[in-house]
């Protein structure tokens, strides 16, 4: 059974920083490019950063330079730092992973994430 299970969410003030993290199980890490996306509300699901298993890693433009994601292929997770976190990236956060080809893809269930002051 594939499980992703995230963690880091809550509420920072403009400016502040975050770090959401992801646990992957019942799959084959490595085999999969892991990406966070985010909702806010009224708004479509967006890719916000993704990442190959080799490291390489791709960014939605608002985010360039405020947000990196790594991941840890041995220990199985995915991670993305915040930093200069602004209103408009209030939204639930979900963690995915899927197979190079999109044969395979996993969800995690959302972690809400508020910038507020």
């Amino acid at each position: 059974q594939v499980q992703l299970v995230e963690s880091g969410g809550g509420l920072v003030q403009p400016g502040g920083s975050l770090r959401l993290s992801c646990t992957a199980s019942g799959i084959t890490f490595s085999d999969y490019v892991m990406a966070w996306y985010r909702q806010a509300p009224g708004k479509q699901r967006e890719l916000v950063a993704s990442i190959t298993n080799g490291g390489s890693a791709n960014y939605v433009d608002s985010v360039k330079g405020r947000f990196t994601i790594s991941r840890d292929n041995r220990k199985k997770w995915v991670y993305l730092q915040m930093d200069s976190l602004t209103f408009e990236d209030t939204a639930v956060y979900y963690c995915n992973a899927r197979t190079p080809l999109g044969r395979y893809t996993y969800w995690a269930q959302g972690t809400q994430v508020t910038i507020s002051s």
